[in-house]
């Protein structure tokens, strides 16, 4: 069976980590290459996290560093009180990496690749939109090239979930709206998956310990670094860590453990209600609105939670 070829585009980032060892240890996986976006910390940190991780674990896969602004501008500073001022939760780093990023951007990186592999390459996009956004401005035809794009971003209103940096909002969308909106609009088969399954599904400490426990490194080191993100998530009020960028990966790998829904995406790009992801489902009639002439999209908006923690331990205990 043929490989999916596979560009990680992400900000590591506690749940980034654990989505990019999930693409690493899944058998039908190759991952040709990983774009760094800024959000879970600066583009340094960002980009120094990903180089760790693939020396680290022996991922061959070229890194090229995206932007240290977003299409809307200057971004606010991370949220170190969720992945920890290192972004992957404070663990004891390295002060030095081996390896270094390719010379070229990473929207650049994304238009060759693209274009040297027509039709096979998925892009699984984690974080802030701004590289595929950049790519599609400066080359619009390698969306009829894209083989399929994974989004984790957003909310749709399912079990009530639309926003956690605000009460419209998700926190990859929000950080660059602009190029979120560009994305969803672009002639490139999109899925969105959300915090409508996202925070449906959670990983418990109990799952985490069996993973340090039975996973070997990637498992240790997913329990060392869940250490701050999940007193984050208890400091919220959430007995579980949410699975948040691995979602992504399982729709990538195992589409059918979700429900989706289909319609043309407009993302708001300024006011109260900055980052909201709306959908305008298909087959639902409207007077004309900025949702006509935009390419239908897919979201998820029910999620077998079982199916994908199950599928993400089978995945990591691959490379115990």
């Amino acid at each position: 069976m043929s490989k999916i070829k596979v560009i990680f585009d992400t900000d590591p980032g506690v749940d980034d980590a654990m989505a990019l060892l999930f693409l690493h240890f899944a058998p039908e996986v190759d991952l040709v290459g990983i774009t760094t976006t800024l959000g879970n910390g600066s583009i340094d940190t960002t980009t120094r996290n990903v180089l760790y991780l693939t020396e680290r674990f022996g991922i061959d896969a070229p890194v090229a560093r995206g932007p240290d602004t977003t299409l809307l501008g200057d971004a606010p500073a991370p949220a170190d009180f969720v992945h920890g001022k290192n972004g992957l939760g404070d663990i004891d780093l390295p002060a030095t990496v081996g390896r270094t990023a390719d010379p070229r951007p990473a929207f650049q990186f994304i238009i060759d690749t693209v274009r040297a592999n027509p039709g096979e390459i998925a892009i699984v996009a984690v974080g802030r939109m701004s590289n595929l956004a950049l790519a599609l401005r400066a080359d619009p035809e390698i969306a009829g090239l894209v083989k399929q794009v994974v989004i984790m971003g957003g909310g749709f209103g399912y079990f009530g979930n639309l926003g956690n940096v605000s009460p419209a909002a998700e926190a990859n969308i929000h950080g660059d709206a602009l190029a979120a909106d560009e994305v969803m609009g672009g002639a490139w088969p999109i899925t969105v998956v959300g915090l409508d399954v996202t925070q449906r599904t959670n990983m418990t400490t109990e799952f985490l310990k069996a993973l340090a426990d039975d996973g070997g490194e990637a498992g240790r080191f997913i329990w060392d670094i869940t250490r701050f993100y999940e007193d984050f998530h208890h400091k919220s009020g959430v007995p579980n860590i949410f699975v948040h960028d691995s979602s992504a990966v399982a729709y990538l790998l195992q589409p059918s453990l979700f429900k989706t829904r289909t319609g043309a995406i407009r993302v708001i790009t300024e006011g109260l209600a900055i980052g909201q992801t709306i959908q305008k489902p298909d087959g639902r009639g409207f007077p004309p609105s900025p949702w006509d002439g935009r390419p239908s999209q897919t979201i998820c908006v029910d999620v077998d939670s079982e199916g994908l923690r199950d599928l993400y331990r089978r995945t990591i205990l691959r490379g115990a």
